[in-house]
């Protein structure tokens, strides 16, 4: 499924909320991480319900040398297009 993914910029702040979101004192999901829900389904217009989930949508996790993402940090070459990583870690 294709996600949309924060950049670095975007992924700073995603954090900062959703550390926020572990001192409020509710166990309501969605309530203790409205902000951050809030925050990026704003910026990027999907419906993420899932706070944890959206730690996973940086790009830099995953690599931008074809414009999609690499399935894994470590992964050499792009399941969408084949195309060879670069540079090796």
């Amino acid at each position: 499924m294709d996600v949309p993914m924060l950049d670095k910029e975007e992924y700073a702040i995603a954090s900062q909320l959703y550390a926020k979101g572990f001192k409020v004192l509710t166990k309501d999901t969605q309530e203790r991480f409205k902000e951050l829900l809030d925050y990026y389904n704003d910026i990027t217009g999907f419906g993420e319900t899932e706070p944890n989930a959206i730690m996973h949508h940086a790009i830099g996790m995953y690599g931008t040398d074809c414009g999609k993402p690499y399935r894994t940090p470590k992964a050499k070459i792009c399941a969408a297009c084949g195309n060879k990583r670069t540079v090796t870690d």
